[in-house]
């Protein structure tokens, strides 16, 4: 600034007036800076400045799987909401793993961001409650959260579960399986938790769960080869998964090789969240669908809302109903 200062003949006080309220000075004044700007290549340390400030305007997103279009969505509509604020995201992958979602909350308490976003693996208190010790603010999304001074964005996913195990049931299906894994995974359990609530209301139906060590598209079409089999032997008739990634990976492997298994006449199959590639499927699959945009600027609100709140007041915790979209994979016999 000195430098810039110094090509355009005026003090660094009119150089940072320049940059942050050019409002405030004459029009020429403005004009010569600037020219002074770019003859120099100077950009401004944005860090430094934050620095000073003694306030960050980044937020950090953690989210399980960067490469899940739902968390996709939830960060542009995050992203979105953030740039109205005048808050920047930056995204983080934890691909599902505790010791990587640790490693980079640690990341961000050294950066002392304005504030976390964050997706949890598993159990995430402690590092929430190290985070905030700092005084950074956090806020669990996709997930709801058990201490009642953490703010929290979730979809119902026991509703969800419900309705997709239901949707199989009415329309004839009784033998069920769930696929999805690992167990740790909270929205993983609680979807589970719905359908077999909605399987235990029917008499004779079935439901049996075969666990996936990740909810991506590989890990579904490793399991359909186990899911095929037992279609094939009659124990399966209905197939309700945990995510749509791992219900396009099913139905990969359903409808390849020699004999491939019909959808929906052998087989109905559900998904989750309702991903614009689960429309597009080879048979377009039924989803539940979650409002995921909405999610992610729902979670900058609740974050800017922490700004005004003590650290041992109750938080709001918005709990979205999910909606079961309905398509060729789950048609009736």
């Amino acid at each position: 600034m000195r430098e810039v200062a110094r090509l355009a003949g005026v003090s660094v006080g009119t150089v940072s007036n320049v940059l942050n309220r050019p409002d405030q000075v004459k029009d020429a004044t403005v004009e010569r800076v600037r020219e002074a700007i770019a003859e120099l290549g100077y950009v401004p340390n944005a860090a430094a400045r934050q620095l000073r400030a003694g306030q960050s305007t980044t937020v950090a997103l953690v989210v399980l799987d960067v490469s899940n279009p739902f968390f996709t969505d939830v960060a542009r509509g995050a992203e979105a909401r953030a740039e109205e604020a005048g808050l920047t995201i930056t995204l983080a992958n934890s691909d599902e793993s505790s010791e990587r979602e640790r490693k980079h909350l640690e990341q961000f308490e050294t950066q002392r961001v304005a504030g976390v976003l964050l997706v949890p693996t598993a159990d995430a208190a402690d590092a929430v409650a190290g985070l905030r010790e700092q005084g950074i603010p956090v806020v669990l999304v996709d997930r709801g959260a058990a201490d009642a001074t953490v703010a929290s964005v979730a979809v119902d996913d026991v509703v969800g579960g419900r309705l997709a195990a239901a949707h199989l049931l009415d329309g004839g299906r009784r033998r069920l399986a769930f696929v999805g894994g690992p167990r740790g995974i909270h929205q993983v359990a609680d979807r589970f938790e719905g359908a077999a609530q909605a399987v235990e209301a029917v008499d004779g139906a079935t439901l049996v769960r075969i666990e996936t060590e990740a909810l991506t598209l590989e890990e579904g079409m490793r399991i359909g080869a186990v899911v095929r089999e037992k279609v094939r032997a009659g124990e399966v008739d209905a197939v309700f998964a945990a995510n749509d990634l791992l219900a396009i990976g099913v139905q990969q492997a359903l409808l390849s090789g020699a004999e491939p298994v019909k959808i929906p006449g052998d087989v109905a199959l559900v998904g989750y969240d309702d991903i614009s590639f689960a429309a597009a499927a080879v048979v377009p699959i039924s989803s539940v669908r979650q409002p995921r945009r909405q999610i992610g600027s729902t979670a900058v609100d609740l974050l800017l809302a922490e700004r005004d709140k003590r650290p041992d007041a109750t938080r709001e915790h918005v709990l979205f109903q999910p909606e079961l979209v309905t398509r060729a994979s789950s048609l009736a016999p």
